[in-house]
């Protein structure tokens, strides 16, 4: 099912090269287009190229599309980054994670090779205030902010992309394409240093977004048209400026996506993807840039929006100027990445999600479902755990129907909710086949089909960027004197006593006659140590669970470092 990572890598990383190389050797003077797109048009035209054999929910058409990539294997991704001003929040969180998710599908599930490059917004109004607030320059602000967003974006698991660019070492670029939408008749300047882009000279090809949110224009009152937006606009007094042929000034907002964008794709574009919120004005005004500086009527053949991140019994999204907002630091002191990440699977990538204590218990749940099975399993295997006489061929069929059932969910627009519905369901029926009994009645055992149903569903949530949920006995031999081993070794221990203080008593060997049939009762001493020991030992995170006469246990190290953090806050 899965495709090997070794040989994508070594050919992602030449690839990656290469793209670097174009955007950092582009002549500063003029952008080239490079490549072809398709004949100018409002209608989505369907690519030519490589059938990847998934369906993706397609903006621009507003149903799924085949997702159809220009060259074999590779899919070339551009995405909005951040703008540095402050803290990045759950809402961000919630967009980069699933799309994390999709690319990791992308690549681990259906062998493509993922070009990703991301733009840093490191001028922009919002940095200026900020760094006029903190007297400081705009530059150290948006520094500052950019570091703690690859942070976070660190501790949730999010892979970075082949390249991050700020849009401050873009500007000469910028200004360049500026000026080939200037040439091309799709934008006009104005006396006050002003750079408009021209609605009206696209015609009805401006629009393509429009439904997706409200309408909306930004202020000018040398406009030729309401809807034109700002390609570049002169400085005022105390901000930063760049000299260009129209005076002292920093670009707009949408310029700086199109033209990073070019840069380092050229005149196509697989996909790009970003917030809901984003489709409208930004996406469509960079779509209506790009196609004007490229002269072609398609410019990027899909986009994919998230839904937004609501708090629970909220209409509204959130965000820094709602104030309504948890930044990911602070979410970190409470929940796990893996956590998180689960959060966003148990829902479609596109759709509104709430955010509550509820959501999270429920995310925090199935991941401790899943390791609870994975433990048991494992136990199984180990001959820790004696159980029923398990229906292998039952489970042997149902994991082929989930393997199955799972590549045909994230084919389909990359339906996360039915695949981690599917897993759960394969647990669920492995749980059923667990079931623990005191003595084993000497039936063959069937380690083998709960070695390859653990080894699949670690796998999954490996692709999904969920780390491993369990400890093997090579992770155990593999870390002497660490805290498994110790682990192990007191439970060995621990057992040992157990059986020992539950043994049943003998007829009495001097007359040979019955006796009570019960434990000795000098020996209930050392099982209440060992049940205080169990129970002393939860907290701290180790959780050992008896099995008649044997013990598994589990390390719940997660539980362990919020205790800790917990502690830290109270002291």
């Amino acid at each position: 099912m899965w495709r090997s990572p070794v040989r994508s890598v070594l050919w992602r990383d030449d690839v990656l090269r290469g793209a670097v190389r174009a955007a950092q050797t582009l002549n500063t003077d003029t952008l080239t287009p490079v490549g072809s797109c398709s004949a100018p048009g409002k209608k989505w035209v369907r690519p030519s190229g490589f059938d990847t054999g998934l369906k993706a929910f397609n903006s621009l058409t507003k149903q799924k599309e085949p997702l159809i990539l220009a060259r074999e294997g590779i899919a070339t991704w551009y995405s909005c980054g951040p703008t540095v001003y402050d803290h990045a929040h759950l809402g961000h969180a919630c967009s980069y994670v699933r799309f994390d998710i999709l690319q990791r599908i992308l690549s681990r599930v259906f062998g493509i090779t993922v070009i990703h490059a991301m733009v840093i917004t490191d001028i922009d109004d919002k940095i200026i205030k900020r760094s006029w607030e903190e007297n400081v320059s705009a530059s150290v602000v948006a520094r500052l902010y950019e570091d703690e967003f690859k942070k976070d974006m660190l501790s949730l698991k999010v892979l970075p992309p082949s390249v991050y660019l700020r849009v401050t070492e873009n500007v000469q670029h910028i200004i360049a394409f500026i000026e080939r939408i200037i040439q091309n008749g799709h934008a006009y300047a104005t006396k006050e240093g002003d750079v408009y882009f021209d609605i009206q000279s696209i015609g009805d090809r401006y629009g393509k977004f429009v439904g997706a949110v409200d309408s909306h224009s930004e202020p000018g009152s040398n406009k030729r048209d309401s809807r034109d937006f700002a390609l570049w606009k002169p400085s005022k007094p105390q901000e930063p400026w760049w000299e260009s042929p129209w005076g002292r000034g920093r670009p707009g907002w949408h310029i700086e996506c199109s033209t990073v964008a070019s840069s380092v794709f050229g005149s196509q574009l697989d996909i790009h993807s970003g917030g809901i919120d984003l489709a409208f004005p930004h996406h469509e005004n960079e779509v209506a840039q790009s196609e004007a500086y490229h002269q072609c009527g398609q410019w990027g053949n899909y986009f994919l929006h998230s839904g937004h991140l609501h708090l629970k019994g909220s209409t509204e999204k959130m965000s820094k100027s709602l104030k309504n907002y948890i930044t990911i630091k602070d979410f970190m002191q409470s929940y796990s990445a893996d956590e998180f990440r689960m959060f966003c699977l148990l829902s479609k990538y596109r759709s509104a999600i709430d955010y509550s204590e509820g959501s999270m218990s429920e995310a925090r749940a199935s991941l401790g479902t899943i390791s609870t099975f994975l433990h048991d399993a494992q136990a199984y295997m180990k001959g820790q755990l004696q159980c029923l006489p398990v229906q292998d061929a039952n489970l042997w069929e149902r994991l082929a129907e989930t393997k199955c059932f799972i590549q045909a969910a994230l084919a389909d627009d990359f339906d996360t909710p039915r695949a981690m519905n599917a897993l759960m369901n394969l647990v669920y029926h492995g749980n059923c086949q667990l079931q623990p009994v005191t003595k084993s009645d000497g039936t063959p055992r069937s380690p083998a089909v709960f070695g390859a149903m653990s080894s699949y569903i670690t796998d999954v949530l490996d692709i999904f960027g969920i780390s491993k949920l369990q400890s093997t006995e090579a992770d155990v031999a593999s870390s002497s004197g660490s805290l498994e081993a110790i682990v192990d070794q007191l439970t060995r221990f621990r057992s040992d006593v157990r059986a020992f203080a539950l043994a049943r008593q003998q007829d009495d060997p001097s007359t040979g006659a019955p006796v009570k049939r019960g434990p000795y009762p000098d020996r209930m001493p050392l099982l209440k140590a060992c049940d205080a020991l169990r129970n002393d030992l939860a907290p701290m995170g180790v959780l050992i669970k008896d099995r008649g006469a044997n013990s598994t246990w589990e390390i719940t190290q997660r539980q362990t470092q919020r205790d800790q953090k917990d502690q830290d806050k109270s002291s």
